[in-house]
């Protein structure tokens, strides 16, 4: 019994160990795209029924992501919404801290950032068309836990970027 105890602690000893060199270990580009050789990435796009300057206004008000977006928690910005700045926030069980790569007012919204195994690179673009807007998101993620569970990443990210992006619609069109 002592042995089977013994040979389990190891095991667990050595999978800590992995996964805390693989975490230690990587390295990420950081970059104004996505990373288009990503095993995960997508882009979705809505139209909404309001001005681009309404929906960057909502994008950039990070600490109130969570009044209307219903997969977000804790968001937290505690310095002015510019590039270089960095925001945390809580989605789909992962805490995530991401900075800002990419704020052009009314025009574009971007960011990066790592969580437990997986880095995303977040792009969102506003383009006027008549009274609406057309928002286009593209994503990419990559990692060690990314690529060992890609099929399921895949899946929960083009349903969570889909339910932003109604949650959004619904927001901006109040």
């Amino acid at each position: 019994m002592k042995k089977i105890f013994l040979s389990i602690l190891a095991i667990l000893v050595a999978l800590i160990l992995i996964v805390g060199i693989l975490e230690l270990t990587s390295s990420y580009k950081v970059t104004e795209d996505i990373n288009r050789n990503a095993p995960v990435k997508t882009q979705q796009k809505i139209t909404i029924h309001a001005s681009p300057e309404k929906i960057y206004r909502i994008m950039s008000d990070v600490n109130h992501w969570s009044t209307w977006n219903k997969d977000i928690q804790d968001p937290v910005m505690n310095t002015p919404f510019v590039k270089g700045n960095s925001f945390d926030w809580k989605s789909g069980g992962l805490t995530i801290c991401s900075t800002l790569h990419t704020t052009i007012p009314n025009r574009k919204i971007g960011w990066s950032g790592p969580a437990f195994g997986a880095f995303a690179i977040h792009n969102w673009t506003f383009v006027r068309d008549s009274n609406d807007t057309q928002v286009i998101v593209d994503e990419s993620m990559e990692g060690w836990l990314v690529s060992m569970m890609s099929t399921k990443f895949q899946t929960h990210l083009e349903q969570s970027l889909q339910t932003w992006l109604k949650d959004l619609k619904t927001e901006a069109e109040k």
